[in-house]
């Protein structure tokens, strides 16, 4: 990357008319903010962003009181001792003043939801969750207590307010871009959201961190799930004695085609880690824990025509009117492309979405977010999907409720 790249974005004016937009009545260099501080790369470069457009800056870094074994710190590990010295040192880097907040009882409830969606049969999504009501939620209460106008994170999606309502797109670079986990966090937030990363790819933020004498320059980024620091959830269920639901693997007609040790070992999508062979991929396309059952079939039995989702969220815009449908594009997994879809609202906060063409691996207990074309609308819980059957007919996936939040 050129460094007349990193330094024209840092001392031109465009960064100032960036942070302008998603300050209120274009007052950015008088704002004082907290800014969510994780040890890593990108929270280090939007402090340091932030300082070059005048805010004064709070440091604040989250201990989620989980335990990272020697041994996994440098494996893209989050919220450990060494991430807290990190965002200490940086912070007195950059000369700011710096908190460490100790959430562990917070991330005890969103563990335990997190396993408690296994032993449903859902396929949790606690990065999302967490986004909701820690990295915004706890942070602007952080924000009051310190008399703070606004928080910040590093997150890669971009925000601006728009009379006084925030919009929200996906970042510049589409790869990292994580407008998705923000679905389900309240317009009111997200008005008080800076995310100075929003136009940047990471090889820039990295860039202009070892170009700024950051520290956290090469640090390899963190993993999704902060809190199972082994990357493999199966083994936190173990930890924590998370009740197993055994039994067989069948197909859609009820053949049984082996057997397993617990539903709680596997979601919708997946197919690799059932064993079974003998002919076409198999894949993982319902669990029953109430009867200890995982369905599996081919990767066409994988798709829906459909979905409905709890907890309806509205971000930048009023939801439609009940009967009155409105096309936008939905996106199913953080992971997914979105695909277009119609949008009815239904009583009690939730949602109707009928794709355009079948949708593969729609999990109840991952989240639904509503686009218009690369803007973040809003979006809802899923808790159904309406799968697709060989024949041509449909029937209904899971409906778990999706309460627990």
């Amino acid at each position: 990357l050129p460094p007349s790249r990193v330094k024209s974005f840092i001392l031109s004016g465009s960064l100032q008319r960036a942070m302008s937009s998603q300050a209120p009545n274009n007052q950015s260099g008088n704002e004082s903010v907290v800014i969510a501080m994780s040890g890593g790369v990108d929270s280090s470069v939007a402090a340091l962003l932030l300082q070059e457009a005048g805010a004064s800056l709070v440091g604040l870094f989250m201990k989620n009181g989980v335990k990272v074994p020697d041994d996994e710190v440098q494996k893209k590990s989050c919220c450990s001792s060494a991430d807290a010295r990190d965002a200490r040192m940086v912070a007195a880097k950059l000369g700011i003043p710096f908190q460490a907040v100790d959430l562990g009882p917070e991330f005890q409830d969103l563990i335990n939801f997190f396993t408690g969606e296994y032993t449903r049969g859902r396929t949790p999504n606690p990065c999302a969750l967490c986004n909701r009501d820690l990295k915004f939620g706890r942070l602007l209460e952080f924000a009051d207590t310190l008399g703070c106008t606004a928080v910040a994170t590093g997150h890669y999606a971009r925000l601006e307010l728009v009379d006084g309502r925030p919009v929200v797109r996906r970042g510049v670079d589409r790869a990292k871009d994580q407008s998705y986990q923000l679905f389900c966090v309240a317009e009111r937030d997200l008005a008080r959201t800076r995310l100075p990363l929003g136009d940047l790819e990471k090889p820039e933020v990295r860039a202009i961190a070892e170009a700024n004498g950051i520290r956290t320059a090469k640090k390899p980024d963190s993993q999704e799930i902060c809190f199972v620091p082994s990357n493999d959830y199966r083994k936190l269920l173990d930890e924590r004695g998370v009740e197993r639901h055994p039994g067989n693997f069948v197909d859609r007609r009820g053949k049984v085609l082996g057997k397993h040790d617990g539903t709680e070992h596997f979601t919708i999508g997946q197919r690799r880690g059932h064993g079974i062979g003998g002919g076409v991929p198999l894949y993982v396309i319902a669990t029953r824990p109430a009867v200890g059952e995982v369905v599996l079939g081919p990767r066409e039995q994988c798709f829906s025509t459909g979905l409905i989702a709890t907890e309806a969220n509205w971000i930048g815009i009023d939801p439609p009117a009940p009967g009155a449908p409105m096309r936008a594009l939905v996106q199913v997994r953080y992971h997914h492309d979105a695909e277009p879809c119609t949008v009815s609202v239904l009583p009690e906060g939730r949602l109707e979405i009928v794709f355009d063409e079948p949708v593969s691996a729609v999990a109840p207990g991952q989240g639904a977010a509503l686009y218009l074309e690369d803007r973040l609308i809003g979006g809802g819980w899923i808790e159904s999907a309406t799968a697709v059957e060989p024949e041509g007919s449909v029937r209904e996936a899971s409906s778990t409720p999706a309460g627990g939040r």
